[in-house]
């Protein structure tokens, strides 16, 4: 494959007008492409130095790397008048070093070399096409689940004239996981018992039988459910154990104000191999905003 070195001054720009968690902007560059893990930098060092990288590897297509990366920012217009004048702002600043490196930025993530137009009757572009292909379940789940936040920005920010759409529950959330799932998984059993524990028995939301693996979502409604979200889950684990089809429990916790004080924590405290008398249970846990 044949790449274009990006310039620093190009990479330094963009790393600067990027806004989000480490963990957003991680899943962000996993899903547009780029090479290898994230860089152990600071914050506007390490989207800098990634993208640097990408131009740098003959193994990638650095401009559909820059293209996917840019894509929701240059896209997506804020609503708020304050965010906006500093988005317009910022995105002229893009778009004039663009035009510096001989490139330019074309709406739905294409950067293309000056003088070159998109070809409507072209394949779609990379944009479109999955950049990574993934080796196991795990590695896929973890592209799904990072990139669970930008998945909802297109859907939240929609176009004029049309419906935005919420994620203020847990349903929500689960049907964007599960609509994101479905290309790459065919057996998906939604909301399945378990078997009666102690008693009584929960619902999973979703079971894959193939994987022997649950994916459990929850939603952070307020403080003080950020104070019992790791002791509800907690009490889940019991459950899940027990399950002939469940031996890896997956479990993605949406946090988007940040309710929970010490998320470090409360990942360190479930994850990890568990065993009782009833069986055993290996758990994941990510904690996304």
């Amino acid at each position: 494959m044949s790449n274009i070195r990006l310039s620093r001054a190009l990479c330094a720009v963009v790393g600067e007008i990027l806004t989000g968690s480490h963990a957003t902007l991680d899943a962000l560059f996993q899903s547009s492409g780029a090479p290898g893990d994230p860089p152990d930098l600071s914050h506007n060092s390490k989207w800098k130095e990634w993208l640097f990288r990408a131009g740098l590897d003959e193994n990638v297509d650095s401009l559909s790397v820059l293209g996917n990366v840019l894509e929701e920012f240059m896209d997506c217009t804020p609503s708020d008048d304050d965010a906006r004048q500093q988005w317009e702002t910022d995105r002229e600043r893009v778009v004039e070093t663009l035009e510096q490196n001989g490139f330019r930025y074309f709406q739905g993530g294409q950067v293309l070399p000056n003088g070159t137009l998109p070809e409507e009757d072209a394949p779609l572009p990379s944009s479109t096409q999955p950049k990574i292909r993934p080796s196991s379940i795990e590695d896929l789940l973890r592209v799904l689940i990072n990139g669970l936040p930008r998945a909802m920005s297109p859907l939240v920010h929609r176009r004029k004239n049309s419906i935005a759409l919420s994620f203020s529950s847990e349903y929500d959330i689960q049907d964007l996981f599960h609509a994101l799932l479905r290309p790459w998984v065919s057996d998906i059993r939604a909301e399945e018992f378990t078997p009666s524990y102690a008693g009584s028995s929960t619902r999973m939301d979703f079971l894959l039988p193939k994987h022997s693996l649950v994916i459990e979502t929850k939603l952070v409604r307020d403080k003080s459910h950020g104070k019992k979200v790791g002791d509800e889950l907690i009490i889940d684990l019991d459950h899940y154990r027990v399950h002939p089809d469940c031996t890896q429990l997956w479990c993605v916790i949406y946090d988007p104000n940040r309710y929970i004080e010490n998320a470090g924590g409360l990942i360190e405290d479930l994850e990890g191999e568990s065993k009782n008398s009833k069986g055993s249970l290996g758990t994941k846990v990510f904690v996304i905003h």
